[in-house]
């Protein structure tokens, strides 16, 4: 059927829709995200009960989908997906996994207080919403502590070094001169300042939510003094985790032996890169050089937006030839984002593009310089062709696809694996020939491959490579291996390492991913020979939308 011809709604169709209407009900965060409307005012009930209520609503939609039978390819890649994905879920809320859940970067800490950099901020009325939600931050926190002291009483409680991280962000975003305190001295109108009582609601609203990141800090403190010392989370929690984040079921120990093989060839081509900069370099001196290049240095972050609004729109432009481009995805908004954590992230357009896919760059406090060499690639994998072009293109499918398939149907490994992907498709176009970019993408690869090793030996148990020594890994051979194969900031692999051990499974999907995306290209031109087709390829692959990998394999191979 093609992709501009309207499909007919179909019973599997009307049961996706119906679970994704009732999930934005139940996680308004979650609706802001994907752009539904009707929910911006509201929070998560993160209570124990709300969570009950998540896993009703997923065994309603599995029932459901057993007395229904799909009429087409599209129908019977919706089952798998909704199947694989709710099923997933249920058995990790069996285990007691998403009650439990305290980490630096996705647990419900971040979740409450992230979700109001997406909020549309152009009106009054958008203000008024901003500053109802944020006065229920208080009830959305005490919640989390409830289920997080109700999953220790089932033995399930997350590791001490994850508590004493957010106990510690607790006390930055409410410092003087930390998230709160900026967000009330940045809220206005074009410029101007907001309504007298408006501003007074949101003032109290802030001051409220401020105070409740206080309070949280202190109620986290004796469930961090019941909290296991050891990082790792065992072999049988790990499966779970690693089928969460990739969508398919991967031989953990195979996967650890490529993980250290792809990355002693990664260092190998660095080694060589580092040869065409200055002859005789190391790696690590040719990277010295790179940073003090002139060339490669941006100062102060409203250049370094516009650079990042430069190589984006560019990029759009140099794949336009190998990539079916959607016009709605032909734009994208470059961001410096609230937060100062250094991370860089995407967030995809609502489902009528009215907000755009939006690139995000957290800048470190007092961070003023940027190094072009290094991000260059991170551009490609957050823009086009990365995310923006994989998420934009299947929120655009609405003749083809359902709106879960559309806005909800999101795997990391699928979408990280994507991005990476993106990234070595540029170098494969020639756009990454200079060797400065040449060695921030083999830079940031290095960094990728390395988690693999590091997020599947600690957590699995697996014996440490020789080069840290071997036996059981450690934090301290842990960091020894990271900031071995990493270049970048301490501080920065600090937050990093703290994020793999408290997150298992989500930092090797990139690689993973990947790894599975060029297997999935490779088989299919195998297939089909001289007929293959990259272009058709990447769209027929796309319009699959973000789906497990492994459902993705079935769809495209047959």
């Amino acid at each position: 059927m093609s992709t501009d011809t309207p499909r007919p709604t179909t019973d599997i169709d009307r049961i996706a829709e119906a679970h994704l209407d009732a999930e934005v009900a139940l996680s308004p965060i979650e609706a802001t995200y994907l752009g539904v409307p009707g929910h911006d005012a509201d929070l998560d009930d993160l209570s124990p009960d709300g969570f009950a209520a998540a896993s009703r609503l997923r065994l309603e939609t599995l029932a459901a989908l057993e007395g229904a039978t799909p009429v087409d390819d599209v129908d019977r890649v919706t089952l798998e997906a909704m199947r694989e994905r709710l099923g997933l879920a249920e058995e990790m809320h069996e285990a007691g996994l998403d009650l439990s859940e305290v980490n630096v970067l996705a647990s419900p800490m971040q979740s409450v207080r992230d979700v109001f950099d997406v909020m549309p901020t152009a009106t009054p009325e958008d203000w008024a919403t901003i500053a109802t939600r944020m006065g229920k931050v208080p009830t959305a926190l005490e919640q989390w502590t409830e289920s997080l002291t109700a999953a220790a009483g089932r033995g399930r409680i997350a590791p001490l070094r994850q508590y004493e991280r957010c106990i510690e962000q607790c006390a930055d975003l409410t410092a003087p001169d930390g998230y709160f305190a900026s967000f009330l001295a940045g809220a206005g109108l074009d410029g101007q300042p907001l309504p007298e009582s408006l501003a007074a609601d949101l003032r109290r609203s802030v001051d409220a939510a401020a105070g409740a990141y206080r309070d949280l800090a202190e109620r986290l403190k004796p469930l961090r003094d019941r909290a296991p010392e050891a990082d790792a989370c065992g072999r049988e929690d790990y499966e779970l985790h690693s089928r969460a984040f990739l969508g398919a079921r991967v031989d953990l120990e195979e996967t650890y032996a490529w993980g250290q093989e792809e990355l002693a060839r990664i260092t190998g081509e660095m080694a060589a890169v580092a040869e065409r900069i200055s002859p005789g370099a190391t790696i690590r001196e040719a990277i010295a050089i790179l940073d003090a290049d002139p060339r490669y240095q941006i100062h102060g972050t409203d250049a370094l937006q516009a650079w990042m609004q430069e190589k984006a729109d560019e990029a759009i432009e140099l794949l336009s030839p190998h990539m079916d481009i959607p016009e709605p995805v032909r734009t994208i908004e470059c961001m410096i984002a609230p937060t100062e954590t250094g991370g860089i992230y995407y967030t995809g357009p609502s489902d009528d593009f009215s907000r755009p896919g939006r690139m995000w760059w957290s800048v470190p406090k007092g961070v003023t310089q940027f190094g072009t060499w290094r991000e260059l690639t991170t551009v490609y994998h957050e823009g086009v062709p990365g995310h923006h072009l994989q998420v934009g293109q299947t929120i655009h499918r609405r003749q083809l696809l359902n709106r879960w398939r559309r806005l909800a149907s999101w795997t990391s490994g699928h979408g990280e694996g994507w991005a990476l992907y993106a990234e070595w498709l540029m170098a494969e176009l020639g756009h990454m020939d200079d060797p400065g970019n040449r060695m921030g993408l083999l830079d940031g690869q290095s960094l990728r491959a390395a988690r693999v090793v590091l997020d599947i030996g600690v957590h699995c148990g697996f014996e440490a490579p020789a080069e840290v020594g071997g036996g059981a890994w450690t934090y301290e051979k842990a960091w020894t291996f990271l900031s071995a194969h990493a270049n970048m900031e301490e501080s920065f692999l600090r937050f990093e390492l703290d994020r793999y051990l408290g997150w298992p499974g989500q930092a090797p999907s990139y690689k993973i991913g990947e790894r599975l995306w060029l297997q999935l290209r490779d088989e299919t031109a195998r297939r089909e020979g001289d007929a293959f087709d990259l272009r058709a390829f990447h769209r027929r692959a796309l319009d699959v939308g973000g789906v497990g990998l492994d459902t993705l394999r079935t769809a495209v191979l047959g």
